[in-house]
């Protein structure tokens, strides 16, 4: 049966270079909200500064559309890897319960890094645009976002399938 897997952490921790192999070892599609945000929304985003209530209206019809789009990968018998950007809980829960509901099998995988390691690599990314440069992120925004992560609790362990994957793995991974 094919499966859901959801890469979430907070920015720089790694996730689309993880998910990027993991859609590479499971035959699995990797979808990432920011490569569609950027291709649906950049001509619009303000250009003066970040507005959240912005951002976070058209992330909420993205998870939509992603979602819609992943029953399609999941009805053809490939496995689903979604990147979504769910850094706290209850947008996470909210999402899960979704897929779990409609009778999806589901694994979380949680990715993370010191802040440093995690600034330091989202401003190397910014810099160099590789392969899983998406958009640039200002250091503004890299400490909001970081500042609203909210890793798993136990609640949220126990109520799904959550693997914490070690920064070891990653290493050489940006």
């Amino acid at each position: 049966m094919p499966k859901v897997y959801l890469i979430e952490g907070p920015v720089g921790a790694g996730k689309s270079t993880y998910a990027s192999a993991l859609a590479q070892r499971t035959q699995g599609i990797h979808i990432a909200l920011d490569d569609w945000f950027v291709a649906l929304f950049s001509p619009d985003r303000p250009a003066d500064h970040f507005v959240p209530s912005w951002y976070i209206e058209r992330k909420a019809r993205l998870l939509d559309l992603i979602w819609n789009h992943s029953r399609r990968i999941l009805a053809s018998g490939a496995d689903a890897i979604l990147e979504l950007g769910l850094i706290q809980r209850q947008a996470r829960s909210e999402f899960c319960s979704r897929v779990v509901e409609e009778g999806f099998d589901l694994q979380l995988h949680i990715l993370d890094a010191p802040l440093d390691v995690r600034r330091e690599r989202v401003r190397r990314r910014n810099t160099e645009k590789g392969a899983t440069f998406a958009m640039v992120v200002p250091d503004h925004v890299f400490e909001m976002a970081s500042t609203l992560w909210e890793a798993p609790d136990d609640a949220e362990c126990s109520d799904y399938p959550v693997e914490f994957v070690e920064i070891a793995a990653l290493r050489g991974q940006g």
